[in-house]
């Protein structure tokens, strides 16, 4: 990784070393009980957990700004929530 901070280009052993952090990193390559996946296969999989993460953040924001809608703003329950969001 010195390599790298030093501004030179990046070794193949730092490509790998960065491949196998992002493969802990996801959720189906961590369950799977293989070696090392393609940098290309490992890639695809990764955008496709980021849009994943994506909708279900657009599904949960949907979800509370529903939420909030059917409270009375000056209630508890809102107030909860306002100071959970803080």
């Amino acid at each position: 990784m010195s390599s790298r901070r030093s501004g030179s280009r990046i070794t193949e052993d730092d490509l790998n070393e960065l491949v196998a952090k992002l493969q802990s990193l996801l959720p189906e390559a961590r369950r799977r009980s293989m070696g090392r996946a393609s940098a290309s296969k490992l890639l695809k999989e990764t955008c496709s957990y980021i849009k994943s993460l994506q909708r279900e953040v657009g599904d949960l924001s949907d979800r509370l700004s529903d939420l909030m809608s059917s409270l009375d703003d000056n209630s508890a329950q809102a107030e909860l929530i306002r100071s959970l969001l803080r």
